[in-house]
């Protein structure tokens, strides 16, 4: 891994930023998040992995933007449909070690750039695979399926929900208000929206619809 002293990205200011969202980390998580965040600027320079060029901004809309949905996370196995190139699910591999991921993506670039930052910072608990979601077949399911910025809520469902374990949720990472989209969901499909606080954003500008199999509740 690099020395702290070759990060593009403040490691400080992570810490302080890491400190605003709350939550625990092991020592070790902000220079690994420092690490994440410096690469994906030195590839953005060179190839289309991100809207997002700023590094300051990085912090916010990425980073924690991600780490925001770590209290959502449930059980051993969690699948990130559409990572991009690797958010949410590289900060919460790095946050969440004893929790297996799996980071799926049609595009070779992004997926060639999950792979050299898990190798670069040793992430045994990570996966790349390029692949569209409507043809992925692993042979299991998952205890999470994630998703952030993809599609609607029913998309989401239709094209990912079979990857959902029975007592497994879909937690999908939305905007500020995603009630339209849920007026369509299938009726064997509970939810609950959870709106999300994330340093640095405009508060109420982030919600998660997270969504249980077979559970009536709606709310």
């Amino acid at each position: 891994m690099p020395r702290p002293g070759r990060h593009r990205v403040n490691t400080s200011r992570i810490e302080k930023a890491l400190g605003e969202l709350g939550g625990a980390y092991d020592a070790e998580c902000p220079a690994r998040f420092a690490t994440l965040l410096s690469e994906l600027e030195r590839w953005a320079a060179r190839i289309n992995l991100t809207a997002i060029r700023d590094s300051s901004k990085m912090v916010s809309l990425h980073l924690l933007d991600s780490l925001v949905a770590r209290p959502l996370l449930h059980g051993r196995r969690v699948l990130d449909v559409g990572t991009g190139a690797g958010f949410p699910g590289l900060p919460l591999a790095i946050a969440e070690p004893e929790r297996e991921f799996t980071l799926l993506d049609s595009n070779n670039r992004k997926i060639m750039f999950v792979q050299h930052v898990a190798g670069l910072l040793g992430l045994d608990n990570v996966e790349a695979v390029k692949a569209r979601i409507e043809d992925y077949a692993p042979g299991h399911r998952f205890d999470t399926v994630i998703a952030r910025a993809v599609a609607t809520v029913p998309r989401l469902l239709e094209i990912a929900g079979h990857h959902v374990g029975e007592d497994g949720v879909f937690v999908a990472l939305k905007g500020r208000d995603p009630t339209e989209e849920l007026e369509s969901l299938p009726a064997d499909w509970g939810y609950e929206v959870r709106p999300l606080d994330v340093p640095g954003l405009e508060q109420g500008s982030r919600s998660a619809v997270v969504l249980r199999r077979g559970r009536a509740t709606r709310e």
